[in-house]
C-alpha cells in the first residue's frame, strides 16, 4: 500500500502533467476550508491554467470514462475506484447485516472519533473498499479498507487489522466509549472488547455500495438547476453517503442519500428525505418510514445500468420538488 490516497495513485499511474485528475475520495493535504475542513474531490472550479479537468461527473472538461477509451490500460483502476459509471454491484452477501452492523460500530466510535477529536467534525467519505476520514491534523487520515484499518499520518503509513473497537481505538488514538456527538443518531456500542465481525464479501460489497451511491450523488450536484448544493459526506450516524439540495425556504430542500439498511429496511437502499412537505397522493413519494421517497436495491441489483437508474430516481425527487 505505497500510495496516501486515491489521487496520488490516479497521478502516478495516467503521468500527464497537462491533466488535473479530480476523484471521488478524499486527498491530501489537511483543508482549510473554513466550513467543511474538508477538499471536494470532484470539483472543478480551481484548475490551474492550461490544464484539462478529469473529473469522474460530466462537469470537467473530460470525464475518467473518456480518458479509459483512450487508455484502457486505466479501465481497471478507474472502475475499481467508481470513476466510471460502468461498474456494476453484486448481489447483496448473506453476511451484509452482520458486517454492516459492526463496520457502522467502527466508524462512528473509531474512524469518525479520530477526526472529530482533532477539529469537530465528524463527517467522513466513501473510500475504496470502505470508508474513510477526509484528511485533517498533520496530514492524517484514518479509513477502513476491505477488512483492515489504515492509518496514515505525515506520509507514513501504517495497517492494522480489525479486531475489536478497543483496539481500534489504541491503533488510532482514540477512545471508542467518549460520546461528543451523542445527539446524532448512533449505534450502541457494546462490549469494546467483542471482536468485530468485518467479512471480506461484505465489506466488498459495502465498499461498492458507498462508491456508486457517492458516483451518482456527485453527478446530482451538477445537475443543471440544482440550487444550494451541499457536499457529500458519509454520515457516521447513518452510515450512508448523502448529499443536501436546494432551497430550504422555497420548500424544496431535501437530503438524497445511498442506506446499506437499517432497522426499517433489511435491504440497501436509495432515498430522498424531503425536508418539507410532499404530495403524498404521488407514487413516488412511497416511504412509509421517513418523509420521502425510497428505491430497494432489489429494484436496482438486476438493472442493464445500474447508475443511469439510480440517478434517475433522483433526478425525479429533484425535479418534484423543484417544479
Amino acid at each position: 500500500m505505497s500510495h496516501l490516497d486515491a489521487l496520488s495513485e490516479a497521478r502516478s499511474l495516467v503521468a500527464d502533467e497537462t491533466l488535473d485528475l479530480r476523484t471521488l475520495e478524499p486527498a491530501g493535504p489537511a483543508s482549510t476550508d473554513a466550513e467543511f475542513l474538508a477538499d471536494d474531490p470532484a470539483a472543478v472550479g480551481y484548475a490551474a491554467a492550461g490544464m484539462t479537468v478529469v473529473t469522474p461527473t460530466s462537469a470537467g472538461d473530460r470525464s475518467w470514462a473518456d480518458l479509459v477509451t483512450e487508455r484502457p490500460e486505466l479501465a481497471e483502476f478507474a472502475a475499481s475506484h467508481w470513476l466510471v459509471p460502468s461498474r456494476r454491484m453484486a448481489p447483496a452477501p448473506d453476511e451484509l447485516v452482520a458486517t454492516r452492523n459492526d463496520l457502522h460500530r467502527l466508524a462512528y466510535s473509531v474512524v469518525a472519533r479520530a477526526r472529530y477529536q482533532a477539529n469537530g467534525k465528524f463527517g467522513l467519505r466513501y473510500t475504496r473498499g470502505g470508508l474513510g476520514t477526509p484528511f485533517f491534523g498533520r496530514d492524517e487520515q484514518v479509513r477502513v479498507q476491505g477488512t483492515s484499518l489504515v492509518v496514515v499520518n505525515n506520509g507514513s503509513i501504517s495497517v492494522h487489522g480489525v479486531t475489536t473497537l478497543a483496539e481500534a481505538g489504541r491503533a488510532v488514538g482514540v477512545d471508542p466509549a467518549f460520546e461528543p456527538a451523542a445527539e446524532h443518531d448512533s449505534p450502541e456500542l457494546g462490549d469494546l472488547d467483542r471482536p468485530l465481525v468485518l467479512h471480506p464479501t461484505a465489506m466488498a460489497f459495502l465498499g461498492d455500495w458507498f462508491g456508486l451511491g457517492t458516483a451518482v450523488l456527485e453527478e446530482l450536484r451538477v445537475t443543471p438547476g440544482a440550487e444550494e448544493v451541499g457536499r457529500v459526506q458519509l454520515w457516521p450516524g447513518h452510515l450512508d453517503p448523502a448529499v443536501e439540495i436546494g432551497s430550504q425556504e422555497a420548500g424544496q430542500r431535501a437530503t438524497y442519500g445511498a442506506s446499506p439498511g437499517d432497522h426499517a429496511h433489511d435491504e440497501p437502499y436509495l432515498y430522498v428525505g424531503a425536508w418539507g412537505d410532499v404530495e403524498r397522493s404521488d407514487p413516488y413519494w412511497n416511504e412509509e418510514n421517513f418523509n420521502g421517497a425510497s428505491l430497494p436495491f432489489a429494484a436496482l441489483v438486476d438493472a442493464e445500468d445500474q447508475y443511469a437508474v439510480a440517478l434517475d430516481f433522483f433526478r425525479t425527487g429533484l425535479a418534484r420538488l423543484t417544479a
